[in-house]
C-alpha cells in the first residue's frame, strides 16, 4: 500500500532540506507519495504541490498581517483537505507559526506527525515546549545540542545531521565556482548576502552597500557578487544599488553561470557565490550556516526596524536570546568564532572594518576554517536516510 505524506514547507531553506527528504523517502519508499505546499525542489524531487510556499513566505508579525487572507485561506485549505482525507504521516518543514498550529489539529485527529528542525527554543521563548509536545509526534533536528532538550522534555527526538553539511564539500573548490562563474582567478572577492526577505533588503542592503563602497575605495579592483533568490527580490536590491552605485557589483542569480556544469547550475545561486568568494558579508540565517560549511571567514549583521524589536520583545517577553550569539556558526561553537554587527552596531564603517579584516587576514581566515571544517565534521550524517527512517516509522502509529 503507497504510503502518503503531507508536507509543508515555507521557506526557500526548508525547500532545500524537504527535497533531500523526499529522495530518502523514495530510496526507502519507492511509491510513497508526498503532497502539500512546497518549493521548486520539492516539486523537481516529485512532490505534489497544492499551494507554493511563497504563500507562506513572510517575516514577522507585520508582514504576517499584511498576508493574513492569504494565510488563512492556505491554511484552513490544506487542513480542510487532510482532515477529509488522512495521510499517514505528516512532515512540517520549519516554518513553526504556520506548522505547529497545523500538527496539533491533524494530531489531534489521529495523524502521526513529526516535525523537522526544531524551533530554536534554546534561544527565544523556551515555553513553546508545551506546543510542541502538544503538536510533535516525532522532533528531527539539525544540530546535536538539541536532542537533548527535547529528550529532557518528553518528546521523541531524533538528531538527523544537517542535509547541507552531506551536499556541500568538505573541500571547498574556488578555483572551479569563478570558471563557472567566469571570474579572474586572481580577483579579491567579497559575497554580500543582504537576506531573502524584502524586509531584509531594504534594511540591510543600504548599509551593506555602504560598507562595500568604503572597501572598494581601500581596494579599487575590490570584486562584489550578489546572489538573488529570485527576480522580485532582484529587482528590489537593484533599486537600493542604483541609490548607492558600486564599483564592480556582479548580481548573480539561478541562470547566471557558463560552461555546462549542471551540477553547479542546479544548485543554489548563492552556493557558487560563497564557494568563489575570499569572505562573505552576510544576514543572519541559514546563509550563515552554508558560509561556514564553505569554510569562508564570515561577517554576521542583521537589523530589526524599531516596531519589529517592540513587538519581538513583547511576543517573547524577552530583550534578548538566552545565548550570547545570534549567527548559527557561533552557536555550533559556543563562542564568537566569527563577528557578528547587529542593530546599532552595524554601521557601515565597522561592517567594513570586519570585512576588510576577514579579506585580508589569511592567518584569521585559516583559523576560521578550521573551527568551521570541526562544525562541519560534528553535523555530517546521511540525513535524508536518518530523516526518512523516523518519518515512515510514524505511518500507522495513529
Amino acid at each position: 500500500m503507497t504510503a502518503r505524506i503531507g508536507m509543508v514547507a515555507g521557506e526557500p531553506s526548508g525547500d532545500l532540506l524537504a527535497a533531500r527528504v523526499i529522495h530518502g523517502i523514495q530510496q526507502m519508499s519507492g511509491d510513497a507519495a508526498c503532497e502539500g505546499i512546497g518549493g521548486p525542489a520539492m516539486r523537481r524531487a516529485g512532490f505534489d504541490t497544492w499551494h507554493p510556499m511563497d504563500a507562506l513566505t513572510v517575516f514577522g508579525y507585520v508582514d504576517a498581517f499584511k498576508s493574513l487572507p492569504r494565510l488563512l485561506h492556505t491554511y484552513f485549505d490544506v487542513k480542510k483537505r487532510w482532515l477529509a482525507s488522512k495521510p499517514d504521516v505528516f512532515v512540517g518543514v520549519d516554518a513553526p507559526d504556520f506548522n505547529l498550529r497545523l500538527e496539533q489539529q491533524l494530531k489531534q485527529a489521529g495523524v502521526p506527525t513529526v516535525h523537522f528542525v526544531g524551533p530554536s527554543i534554546w534561544a527565544w521563548r523556551y515555553e513553546r515546549i508545551h506546543k510542541i509536545r502538544a503538536a510533535v509526534s516525532h522532533m528531527l533536528v539539525l544540530f546535536p545540542f538539541e536532542e537533548e532538550i527535547y529528550r529532557k522534555e518528553g518528546v521523541p527526538v531524533t538528531f538527523v545531521g544537517h542535509p547541507l553539511a552531506g551536499v556541500i564539500p568538505m573541500e571547498p573548490d574556488k578555483a572551479a565556482a569563478r570558471r563557472y562563474l567566469g571570474l579572474e582567478e586572481g580577483a579579491r572577492i567579497l559575497a554580500i548576502l543582504p537576506g531573502s526577505r524584502a524586509s531584509e533588503i531594504k534594511l540591510l542592503a543600504p548599509r551593506f552597500l555602504q560598507a562595500a563602497r568604503i572597501l572598494s575605495e581601500q581596494d579599487p579592483d575590490l570584486h562584489f557578487l550578489v546572489p538573488m533568490v529570485n527576480a522580485k527580490r532582484r529587482a528590489e536590491f537593484e533599486a537600493i544599488l542604483h541609490q548607492h552605485p558600486l564599483r564592480h557589483c556582479h548580481i548573480v542569480d539561478q541562470d547566471s553561470g557558463e560552461g555546462d556544469d549542471a551540477a553547479r547550475r542546479a544548485q543554489p545561486a548563492a552556493w557558487n557565490v560563497m564557494e568563489s568568494a575570499d569572505a562573505v558579508l552576510a544576514a543572519s540565517g541559514t546563509a550563515t550556516l552554508e558560509a561556514c560549511l564553505f569554510k569562508r571567514p564570515l561577517v554576521i549583521s542583521y537589523v530589526l526596524s524599531p516596531m519589529m524589536r517592540r513587538m519581538m520583545a513583547w511576543k517573547s517577553g524577552q530583550e534578548r536570546p538566552y545565548v550570547p550569539w545570534v549567527g548559527l556558526p557561533n552557536v555550533l561553537a559556543q563562542d564568537f568564532v566569527v563577528p557578528e554587527l547587529l542593530q546599532e552596531e552595524a554601521t557601515p564603517e565597522a561592517l567594513a572594518e570586519a570585512s576588510w579584516k576577514a579579506l585580508t587576514d589569511k592567518a584569521y581566515a585559516s583559523q576560521v576554517a578550521e573551527r568551521f571544517r570541526a562544525i562541519h565534521e560534528s553535523l555530517r550524517r546521511d540525513t535524508p536516510l536518518l530523516a526518512a527512517q523516523a518519518i515512515l516509522g510514524e505511518v500507522g502509529r495513529a
